[in-house]
């Protein structure tokens, strides 16, 4: 009865990972929002039987991912897709917003691949990064003219078809009722590869689209924005990663192996060094990272130590 409770509050069979959907260790939001959807249905109806699901969905999870993957790295990737970025028409800015974004999710953009509107390029970049990481988005190309050529490339590359998604064709023909119709250039827009659902997009109609761990988003940064709010809380992530900025008017030559040593014995923690000169002076930024908030302050305090002993004066924050 209780193997059956479990399974009827998560709506799906357990079944193996793939390349594209690892193993995932318990995630205390997962069980929130299995909660809200349970109390949603009328199906919790008293605050103990709320806490023996708990423990119960707790314990499946324990024995459905194993118990030591909690500290497990989730990646992602990202490809721009477009001439223009390439060609330095377009400046692109979504790689700092969907760094940023990801990071809150407990995931880390990890590589970033700048491909042209070339179809086998697409492909052979989709394929090489969704490979080896847990999620790969991508960026642009998904408009209504010939050259958006990134929902046929993606549905090439998983060996699917291009569908026209019902849902994503309603919604465009309720933007542009009043803007003109629903033309057959802007239909492009509800392409999707078949199996794909559907990522909101507020600002323009057009929907995003998912597939399994592929994210294919709007190139246009504000849209893309949008898409990524539609999305939070909704990715399997581990522990955001946390930092802390150390500046001082230092060169990084000078302190190269005070560095690497502060760093090997703080154990979880990176030193990003990023120098700089103003005010015609040589300065750095030590960025500590960490997803250990002890470790984090352990290995910050540590480095502050450190300049002070060579006489240099550290700046919280940064310089």
């Amino acid at each position: 009865m209780r193997t059956e409770r479990i399974k009827d509050l998560r709506g799906q069979q357990p079944r193996p990972a793939h390349s594209g959907e690892p193993f995932r260790p318990v995630e205390l939001n997962n069980i929130r929002t299995r909660m809200k959807r349970i109390g949603g249905n009328g199906l919790i109806v008293s605050h103990h039987l709320q806490i023996a699901v708990i423990v119960c969905l707790c314990e499946w999870e324990k024995s459905r991912y194993g118990e030591g993957m909690t500290n497990r790295i989730y990646t992602a990737a990202l490809a721009i897709i477009g001439d223009e970025i390439l060609s330095g028409r377009t400046q692109d800015k979504n790689i700092a917003q969907i760094a940023l974004w990801l990071n809150i999710q407990g995931i880390r953009l990890r590589e970033v691949r700048v491909v042209p509107d070339v179809e086998g390029a697409i492909v052979e970049a989709v394929n090489a990064l969704r490979a080896r990481n847990d999620y790969l988005f991508t960026t642009g190309g998904i408009g209504p003219t010939h050259d958006d050529i990134t929902v046929d490339a993606i549905a090439k590359a998983l060996g699917v078809g291009v569908v026209i998604h019902p849902q994503a064709r309603a919604v465009l023909e309720g933007y542009y009722e009043t803007r003109g119709g629903l033309t057959e250039a802007r239909l492009r827009m509800a392409r999707v590869p078949d199996g794909a659902t559907l990522i909101p997009n507020r600002m323009s109609g057009a929907p995003g689209i998912r597939h399994g761990n592929i994210f294919i988003m709007a190139g246009v940064p504000h849209i893309t924005a949008g898409m990524l709010d539609a999305l939070t809380g909704t990715l399997e992530g581990g522990a955001p990663m946390l930092s802390r900025t150390i500046g001082c008017w230092v060169a990084e030559s000078e302190i190269a192996t005070m560095l690497g040593a502060t760093e090997k014995a703080h154990e979880g923690c990176q030193i990003g060094s990023y120098p700089f000169f103003r005010e015609g002076r040589v300065g750095s930024n030590f960025v500590v990272r960490s997803t250990e908030q002890a470790g984090l302050d352990a290995c910050a305090d540590a480095l502050i130590a450190g300049l002070i002993a060579v006489e240099r004066e550290p700046v919280e924050g940064g310089i």
